[in-house]
């Protein structure tokens, strides 16, 4: 227990392996959801790049970035991800959340704040076609899948270059459904960042940070993001 003790402490002080850190800048202002990777709320924006599967083999040509920022009301992610080709839903949906939207492509984001209970977490997805989803996760619910009836209140964009074979997502999410602490500068977060793209047999999983198992849902494996200036 003092082990756990001291990694959470570790972990929580940003004092982590610099591969499983990522930062999140503090922007201006707030923005609306931006997919732009162009654009001025974009700029300056840190960023870290998921390269290989969920047992840590590489990925050709799906090497994705991953950004972020945060205010006082919002965290942001942009991702930009590189296809060789799509697995849309038909027939999308945007204005309302999509249930098992994780079987079509879509960018992913699994966060908490709670360092001592690490099986509980949010997860938030968004498809190139701006369809979305937001999860409360409690692996240890006997159906954690039900988790997607909660509602974040976050906002979504996304869209497609066809000729670059690159589409863009960006999420914006309120703060406060992820951390119950006020943002901060050096407040540091439990996050790794995970990509389905393609039909199978073609299929592509990309994640941040390994998880050693055949799912995105090792808490174990979680890298962290940390608010910075």
């Amino acid at each position: 227990m003092r082990a756990q003790w001291l990694l959470a402490g570790l972990l929580a002080a940003g004092m982590a392996s610099a591969a499983d850190q990522a930062e999140s800048k503090r922007a201006a202002r707030d923005s609306a959801a931006d997919a732009d990777p162009n654009s001025d709320f974009w700029r300056g924006a840190p960023a870290v790049f998921a390269t290989n599967d969920g047992l840590g083999n590489p990925v050709a040509g799906h090497k994705t970035e991953i950004r972020s920022k945060w205010t006082a009301q919002n965290l942001y992610f942009l991702f930009i991800c590189p296809y060789e080709s799509l697995n849309l839903k038909p027939e999308p949906k945007m204005s309302e959340e999509t249930n098992e939207l994780w079987k079509w492509d879509v960018a992913e984001v699994f966060i908490g704040s709670d360092f001592q209970n690490i099986r509980r977490y949010k997860e938030f997805e968004v498809s190139p076609q701006r369809e979305w989803v937001d999860l409360d996760i409690n692996l240890d619910s006997p159906r954690h899948e039900d988790g997607w009836v909660w509602n974040s209140g976050f906002q979504v964009a996304a869209r497609i270059d066809a000729t670059a074979k690159i589409w863009y997502a960006c999420m914006r999410i309120p703060y406060a459904s992820v951390d119950s602490r006020a943002a901060a500068a050096g407040n540091t977060l439990r996050v790794n960042f995970f990509r389905s793209q393609g039909a199978r047999p073609n299929h592509k999983s990309i994640a941040w940070q390994a998880t050693g198992k055949n799912s995105f849902h090792v808490p174990e494996a979680f890298g962290t993001l940390k608010l910075v200036n």
